[in-house]
């Protein structure tokens, strides 16, 4: 699927939509992506900030999906783990830029070329429009070669 094609998807997928999740841009190569999410009424937290569990949300998908676009199809892509520290509150609209280099690519693929699992932890800041640091968030990839029998096409374990 062609990142433009996605991102639109994307946006309207509920959980995204309803929190006012946007996904402004996918890199057409799909080495980064940028979201942002907007504070309003029905996704403030109780003391009127950006809640808490929207911010992890905003970042969920967007490492596993680049590495799956930039690895191809002979890799199995999960995430593993995933954490956030909350540095300060998010009392205006945040945004986040996931980004998945070459470098990091082409040690996956060496670390992977053995059949054995790859463990690549990555990690995103969640800023304000004018660079305040609202949020850390990282997740752990979960990388591994696909076996020769589903690489060339049959599909049954």
């Amino acid at each position: 699927m062609r990142p433009n094609i996605f991102r639109h998807l994307i946006n309207l997928w509920p959980p995204f939509l309803f929190n006012s999740i946007r996904v402004r841009s996918i890199a057409p190569d799909w080495s980064e992506a940028r979201v942002a999410l907007r504070l309003r009424p029905w996704n403030r937290n109780y003391v009127g900030t950006q809640f808490g569990g929207n911010l992890f949300a905003m970042t969920d998908p967007f490492w596993m999906m680049l590495a799956m676009h930039r690895l191809g199809r002979e890799y199995i892509v999960w995430d593993k783990a995933g954490a956030i520290d909350f540095i300060a509150p998010g009392r205006e609209d945040v945004h986040a830029v996931f980004s998945m280099p070459d470098h990091a690519v082409a040690a996956m693929r060496a670390e992977a070329a053995g059949g054995g699992k790859v463990l690549r932890w990555f990690e995103a800041d969640i800023t304000t429009a004018g660079g305040e640091l609202v949020a850390r968030v990282r997740k752990q990839l979960y990388v591994r070669l696909k076996p020769a029998r589903r690489r060339s096409g049959d599909l049954q374990d």
